[in-house]
């Protein structure tokens, strides 16, 4: 059997046409493959975004709440500081209300501890209205209103007839019946202060003008008595002096 030339190129086209055709379906294979590829890589990519996405919301969100509590401790920190500032501004008051009390206080005592003072050259503590009631009663007297001072100096020793005054009221409030020619009073006063505190500086005074009533009494004996008995007891005072001085002039 002789071979059929003329079908050669025939089969040369269907076997042409057959590779391109398996050509063409490698291809279409190719193809599906990297839609598929580029499918799911944009499915991929899509995920990741959305993800991305919702992680973003999210963080926005949590900075958002962090900045709400932000400002919440800020508003909190600034009324804690108010309030540190009132309790300071309180405080501060406070203590300056208690040093005015204090003040007040210590000012009020003062008025009532005793202070020193000293009269015919002893010393010794008294009240501060003991002071003042002396000194008021002293000034009455050295006015020349006796009447006045016998009545403030009586007064005087029924509140303060126990203190260190006493002696020295007795002392001028003698003087102030002697003035005011209440010449028994006079000696009671003298002789009690002498009685009270012989060792006084003014105690030779006292026998002094207790020989003076004495001589308003026109009891001249017992007079020259107390002036003997002056010069022997405080024979160095002044007074003594003065009592030897009438001793002579009545020898």
């Amino acid at each position: 059997m002789r071979p059929n030339f003329r079908a050669l190129p025939q089969l040369a086209c269907w076997w042409v046409l057959g590779t391109l055709s398996l050509g063409a379906q490698a291809a279409l294979f190719e193809d599906d493959d990297a839609r598929r590829a580029i499918l799911d890589l944009r499915q991929r990519v899509d995920q990741s975004t959305k993800s991305l996405i919702e992680e973003n919301t999210q963080l926005r969100r949590a900075l958002l709440d962090l900045q709400s509590q932000i400002e919440t401790l800020r508003s909190d920190v600034s009324q804690s500081r108010g309030a540190q500032e009132r309790l300071a501004r309180d405080l501060s008051e406070v203590q300056q209300r208690q040093k005015d009390v204090s003040a007040g206080v210590e000012d009020r005592l003062r008025k009532f501890e005793p202070i020193k003072v000293s009269v015919d050259g002893q010393e010794f503590l008294a009240e501060p209205a003991e002071k003042r009631e002396y000194d008021a009663a002293l000034e009455t007297f050295r006015k020349g209103d006796f009447v006045a001072a016998q009545v403030a100096l009586t007064q005087f020793l029924l509140r303060y007839g126990r203190g260190g005054y006493a002696a020295t009221a007795l002392f001028w409030l003698g003087n102030a019946h002697y003035a005011n020619k209440a010449y028994k009073e006079s000696m009671a006063n003298f002789q009690q202060m002498l009685n009270a505190a012989p060792g006084h500086p003014r105690a030779p005074e006292a026998m002094l003008a207790i020989s003076n009533v004495q001589l308003e009494l026109k009891d001249a004996k017992a007079a020259r008595k107390t002036l003997d008995d002056l010069t022997k007891m405080y024979p160095a005072s002044e007074a003594a002096v003065t009592a030897r001085e009438r001793i002579t002039r009545w020898r």
